[in-house]
């Protein structure tokens, strides 16, 4: 299991963040989708479809996690995360070159660097990318022009499917992933900036994002946010009954 030996310097730097004056004129110029959603919503599946369509760039993260098996392939360095120290993640912190970071899962830190960004407007493509929900609420408010984008399941019962689908987790792992799914659930009920989708059939949920990204606007909103609320209360019952 991850764990943080520096998160106490990690939640007092977060606490009071700021990024730096280079990473906000890169923000200006960079047209920017973020997904969020719970684990096993699909977000990532999503991106790697886009991804093979073509006139993306993908903002890989960094993270202080270690590289752990996915579909029983490891996790690569570049790929799907920069798997970087606890000091230099609070280095670059210290200096702004993050255009947010977070505390997950209580156990590691991840966040998107400005060399990634600068990497996507130098290629001229759209940056798109996965973030947490705390990386989300940050992004939304640092760039308010970001196609912020969070990912329901169609149910609740299909998502504890997913969830033990993809690996063994134990009941813990599988608590902290749904706490942070709770967070997820409210912020698709309240936030009105964001733009919240249901993950049914994959190829339409694809084909969604895409138009999204390309200044189509939201439809059915109302129908995926009466989903997180009921997706908010099911988990609810599940962690404090």
């Amino acid at each position: 299991m991850n764990s943080l030996k520096y998160r106490a310097e990690f939640e007092d730097l977060l606490a009071n963040y700021h990024i730096s004056t280079q990473g906000k004129k890169i923000l200006a110029q960079l047209k920017l989708v973020i997904l969020c959603g719970p684990s096993a919503s699909g977000r990532n599946t999503i991106i790697s479809q886009l991804l093979k369509r073509g006139g993306y760039s993908f903002i890989v993260s960094d993270t202080t996690r270690k590289p752990r098996e996915d579909n029983g392939l490891l996790e690569q360095d570049g790929v799907n995360y920069w798997f970087r120290s606890e000091l230099e993640m609070l280095a670059e912190l210290k200096a702004g070159d993050f255009l947010e970071a977070e505390i997950i899962h209580k156990q590691q830190v991840s966040g998107i660097s400005l060399r990634e960004l600068r990497r996507a407007y130098d290629a001229g493509l759209i940056a798109i990318t996965d973030v947490d929900i705390g990386g989300f609420k940050n992004i939304v408010s640092t760039k308010l022009d970001t196609i912020a984008i969070l990912i329901l399941p169609p149910s609740f019962n299909e998502w504890l499917r997913r969830i033990n689908e993809r690996s063994e987790l134990p009941e813990r792992e599988i608590r902290n992933r749904m706490e942070t799914g709770r967070r997820i659930f409210a912020e698709a009920i309240n936030n009105k900036q964001a733009i919240v989708i249901i993950n049914d059939q994959l190829e339409l949920t694809v084909n969604e994002v895409e138009r999204l990204a390309h200044g189509g606007q939201p439809q059915n909103s109302s129908g995926a946010r009466k989903l997180a609320a009921r997706l908010l209360e099911q988990t609810n019952a599940y962690l404090d009954g």
